[in-house]
């Protein structure tokens, strides 16, 4: 650092040469809080039927918790299908009968840079997964999981699309991925904050 730099400058200096996830806890720790911002990612293939309800529902429970200040979720579409586009009407009513709301929801495309922006980037599929794994930055590859290994108790590894079928692959994907996204929390309450 030059000399004549003031701390203020030298804290600023820091937090620009920092890695992108670092900046956020920095950013908390020179702002007095003294927290980490965990930052998570659902991903499915088109960001409207999958990834939107498990984005909903865990945003729900993070809320539930008190700990949206800490937590920050979001989702996004290994395809560009529906970009802009609001969550699948099947997916909204099911989340909606619960007492969530994902309308204001709009899909978009996972990139590259969302490994340097997210602690979790969590696949509804292994096919989803291996296309995350193509566009993993070298150093991130612990940040991509299976969302399914969130709730191992079920047995199931991966989410079902739902897009082709009725209501009730909506219920099943939404049993899923409620216990998935309880597993999450759980997880980085132990583990992250």
């Amino acid at each position: 650092m030059p000399d004549g730099m003031g701390e203020e400058a030298s804290d600023k200096f820091a937090m620009l040469a920092a890695p992108t996830w670092r900046r956020y806890s920095f950013q908390f720790r020179y702002s007095g809080l003294e927290m980490k911002k965990v930052r998570v990612l659902m991903v499915c293939m088109g960001n409207i039927c999958r990834s939107p309800l498990a984005h909903g529902i865990f945003e729900h429970l993070v809320a539930e918790a008190g700990l949206s200040d800490r937590i920050e979720v979001d989702s996004a579409g290994t395809h560009a299908y529906h970009v802009g586009q609001p969550p699948d009407p099947r997916s909204q009513d099911t989340a909606r009968s619960r007492g969530i709301d994902i309308t204001a929801q709009r899909a978009r495309k996972v990139m590259a840079d969302d490994f340097e922006a997210f602690d979790f980037v969590l696949a509804m599929d292994r096919d989803n997964y291996a296309m995350l794994e193509a566009i993993c930055p070298p150093g991130r590859e612990e940040r991509l999981m299976l969302f399914m290994q969130f709730a191992p108790e079920r047995g199931e590894r991966e989410v079902p699309d739902p897009y082709y079928g009725g209501v009730s692959g909506f219920e099943r994907v939404y049993e899923m991925v409620h216990a998935a996204a309880q597993g999450l929390l759980e997880t980085i309450r132990r583990d992250h904050l």
